[in-house]
């Protein structure tokens, strides 16, 4: 299913970002907080899914989305849109900027429309969402190419605090920015009316919010997020992701997940 999208807007961003703590201080706040094991702090790469309830080709992405969900080298981020909510059933997931995160890859990419089940790559390249062999050779080949997650992204937190890492960047790019995407616990909808009438679903992660939680530039840095932010979601997404000079989003550098506790 394809369609051809004319608006444009970036993410509405806000800082939140604290200066990077330096020496024994740095070190002694580092022991009191429980680390977060949900992932490595390189995993293998970042899938983007751009999916919706109303598009009859996007079951098996998300099917397939949901494994990747629950693996502990992927970062998996689900953006229901909603521009086929006029077939007849509104997804009830869809945000519209959702769909304009969507079209501001389709710009970065020079594609001309968008379309439904859609993967974003470590924001570097696209598939379909629902083609296993397409999704999981394009990651493996941009990890054997330098163009995975090469930047570390550790997260703690304490009582109140989630507490963001975010590593060096050696000789690679020296600018991104901190995007924080939080996203629902998985949730079951039945399907009423549409192409998927009828249809029970379980989708993961949800995406509900993207913020820019301040700028890294190459060089090892601390970020903080109040804990009450995640605890009113299912978790949200750490993305160190590079941003052109025409604002549109660019390679995604390195990434971790927070689960909601």
């Amino acid at each position: 299913m394809i369609m051809a999208w004319r608006r444009s807007l970036w993410l509405a961003a806000f800082a939140l970002a604290l200066p990077a703590f330096a020496g024994a201080g740095h070190a002694g706040e580092a022991e009191r907080t429980q680390a977060e094991k949900s992932l490595p702090d390189k995993p293998l790469g970042v899938v983007e899914l751009f999916t919706s309830q109303g598009c009859s080709s996007c079951p098996p992405a998300d099917a397939f989305f949901a494994e990747l969900a629950t693996k502990e080298d992927i970062v998996a981020l689900s953006y229901h849109v909603d521009y086929w909510d006029y077939l007849g059933w509104k997804d009830t997931l869809s945000r519209k900027e959702n769909t304009e995160r969507q079209n501001d890859y389709m710009r970065a990419f020079g594609s001309r429309s968008v379309y439904t089940p859609q993967a974003v790559l470590n924001g570097r390249v696209h598939v379909n969402g629902a083609n296993r062999g397409e999704v999981d050779g394009a990651l493996a080949r941009m990890a054997r190419s330098g163009e995975g997650m090469h930047v570390p992204v550790k997260v703690s937190r304490t009582s109140d605090r989630v507490i963001i890492d975010a590593g060096d960047a050696g000789a690679g790019p020296s600018d991104a920015h901190v995007v924080i995407v939080y996203f629902d616990a998985p949730q079951t909808i039945k399907i009423a009316q549409g192409e998927n009438s009828g249809r029970k679903m379980t989708y993961w992660n949800a995406v509900t919010g993207i913020q820019t939680a301040g700028m890294w530039h190459g060089k090892a840095q601390r970020y903080e997020l109040p804990l009450s932010e995640i605890t009113k979601k299912g978790g949200c997404a750490v993305l160190l992701q590079s941003v052109g000079r025409d604002g549109m989003p660019g390679p995604i550098l390195g990434a971790a997940v927070v689960h909601k506790p």
